[in-house]
């Protein structure tokens, strides 16, 4: 393990009630009692960074019943929280192969605390065990926290270790604790919903059978659908149009979980009968599966890294009418092709047709999904069992990547973000200790006018939070993908925590983020944005003129705005606003928007105005 230097150490455990405790690290000794439940907990004095070293503990009386655990070092410790982000691991990110070929860093260790849920407070962890970062374990540790802690081990020449609870999908409330939860009315009546729920075994064995359930639904499809449905002859008349590309958020049918079947008509040309072709289906969802003219062409199950091509064999293709089907499964608020519509057409490699436009969709075709109780989604349970234990362990800091879960109530984060922050570090009782944290990426379909946007709120939401002290926050608008949640790019995450903890955890010169608006003025029928955190100056990330600006008057309406760069500052105008009241930068799900400083670091976006947000609608 790595133990926190520069303040004393905590250890804890169980014993004989009343019995002595004698630990020894290295050669500092330290003694106490154990009470009359049996527990104990002994600190030892400060150590500088270094090792390795044995711990031994024992119970006087019984020698031969002591503990000793070696290989002990000395170094920063993290805690790494969130949802499926920060869980993501490195071998799920860009360039695996070689980074799991190049990880030998025995100075990083990993502690990966199990996904448990509880409905009071746990004392210790369900399960968990600290491993040496190396090319055998790397693999599953989160690749956030394994690239920031590569950094910070490199930069600091110090040892790191990363204890990591996480739990994809989840929301803050989930993280938070009870006591805290109760403080605030847009908690308070969930939180003591909780006191009826007594989680059992058959609960989570339900959930447990129910996934599996699930799954077989989506790898074997029901009620034959596979044998009728992609047929050239079947009769889709009743099906709902749908243009594509389009996702599930736009169907119009709400928050569905099912399997969609989705149809095509094309015509190919007699230059096309009796050829091998070639499908590409864009950016869709990562499970589906691919038919033509009855046939099945593939099945792409939790692969999210494919190219989305496929050969369609010649002996299916023939001149006139030709069918294409997916089946689709919609999960967890997903589902559907995505943009660009260029990226989805047929070719015979020398012409081209566009798939893009009309499709029929029907959704309820299959056996529907079973009915999941997700009770990690729940307020204080994931605090209570994966977060309670880890205290008082000494740290050095946090690094959270979550929100995500949160968007679809973005305003009531500017509370619960900060109510977690404030929760976690009381708790610990290290002061104002350091909260690092990611801003959401880009995501989603590209809006070609301005408009309103849950998930700029919850960015924005997340700003506002640094109003904390020693909080920190790492901008990626620039890295995000808009077909996946999951931005491949976690080495460029990781970097940038990193970056804001050298400069204000470890005190290094440098520039550790993106520029920050500061405040704006009026000039006739244009906007001058002051911005601080530039470095040697603003530009843009391409080279190109600057996007992500959008400006209005009183009207509340907002146009794409024209942007000029003067040194700190950018200046705003618009053919379409003659008196200017407010501008916005990168507010979209995902936003166009290149202005960095001379680190080419992204600039945090930002509003003006404050008009009512969607939630307060």
């Amino acid at each position: 393990m790595v133990l926190q230097r520069g303040i004393s150490i905590p250890v804890w455990g169980k014993a004989s009630p009343g019995k002595l405790v004698i630990a020894e690290l290295g050669t500092v000794r330290a003694t106490t009692k154990a009470g009359k439940d049996g527990k104990w907990m002994l600190r030892f004095p400060k150590f500088k960074a270094g090792g390795p070293y044995v711990l031994k503990i024992a119970e006087s009386g019984k020698p031969n019943a002591a503990i000793e655990l070696k290989g002990i070092l000395i170094g920063d410790v993290w805690l790494a929280s969130g949802q499926s982000n920060m869980e993501w691991q490195v071998q799920q990110s860009g360039d695996a192969r070689k980074e799991i070929e190049s990880a030998n860093f025995p100075q990083i260790r990993f502690l990966v605390v199990e996904h448990d849920k509880q409905l009071t407070p746990q004392s210790d962890i369900l399960s968990g065990k600290w491993k040496v970062c190396d090319t055998a374990n790397v693999k599953e540790f989160s690749a956030v926290a394994y690239y920031f802690a590569r950094k910070i081990h490199r930069d600091q020449h110090i040892p790191v270790g990363i204890i990591q609870s996480t739990w994809g999908g989840t929301p803050v409330e989930a993280w938070t604790s009870r006591d805290m939860l109760l403080t605030s009315p847009i908690t308070r009546a969930k939180t003591l919903s909780n006191d009826t729920l007594s989680f059992d075994r058959e609960d989570f064995i339900t959930d447990s059978l129910n996934w599996i359930r699930t799954w077989d639904i989506v790898f074997n499809p029901q009620n034959n659908t596979d044998k009728i449905i992609p047929a050239l002859e079947y009769n889709d008349a009743g099906w709902t149009n749908i243009e594509m590309p389009n996702v599930i958020k736009d169907f119009g049918i709400g928050n569905y979980e099912g399997m969609v079947w989705l149809r095509k008509k094309v015509s190919l040309p007699g230059s096309f009968a009796g050829k091998e072709l070639t499908v590409h289906l864009g950016h869709p969802e990562m499970n589906y599966s691919l038919y033509f003219n009855g046939q099945e062409i593939c099945k792409n199950i939790w692969n999210a890294n494919p190219t989305h091509h496929y050969t369609i064999p010649a002996n299916l293709v023939k001149q006139g009418d030709n069918i294409i089907a997916i089946r689709m499964a919609m999960l967890w608020g997903g589902g559907g092709l995505n943009p660009p519509a260029e990226d989805l057409y047929i070719t015979d490699g020398a012409s081209t047709i566009s798939l893009a436009g009309k499709w029929l969709y029907q959704k309820d075709l299959e056996t529907a999904f079973p009915k999941i109780l997700n009770y990690q989604y729940y307020p204080t349970v994931l605090f209570n069992a994966m977060i309670n234990p880890l205290i008082p362990y000494s740290i050095k800091g946090f690094i959270w990547y979550q929100g995500e879960s949160n968007a679809w109530a973005a305003y009531n984060y500017r509370k619960l973000f900060p109510m977690l922050i404030t929760d976690w570090r009381q708790r610990w009782q290290q002061g104002d200790c350091p909260f690092l944290f990611v801003q959401l990426a880009n995501y989603m379909k590209t809006k070609p006018l301005p408009t309103e946007s849950e998930w700029a709120e919850l960015r924005e939401a997340q700003t506002l939070t640094l109003s904390l002290p020693n909080t920190g926050m790492a901008c990626i608008i620039d890295i995000g993908e808009a077909n996946d949640i999951h931005p491949k790019n976690k080495q460029e995450v990781g970097r940038r925590l990193a970056l804001i903890a050298n400069k204000q955890v470890y005190k290094q010169a440098g520039i550790a983020s993106g520029p920050v608006y500061t405040n704006f003025r009026k000039e006739g029928n244009r906007i001058r944005i002051n911005f601080t955190n530039t470095g040697s100056g603003l530009s843009t990330r391409d080279g190109k003129e600057v996007t992500g600006f959008a400006i209005a008057g009183k009207d509340k309406k907002f146009y794409w705005a024209k942007a000029i760069i003067e040194g700190d500052h950018v200046i705003l105008s618009s053919d379409k606003v003659a008196e200017p009241e407010a501008v916005r930068y990168a507010w979209a799900d995902n936003p166009l928007c290149n202005l960095v400083n001379s680190a080419r670091l992204p600039a945090i976006p930002f509003r003006t105005d404050n008009w009512k947000e969607i939630i307060q609608k």
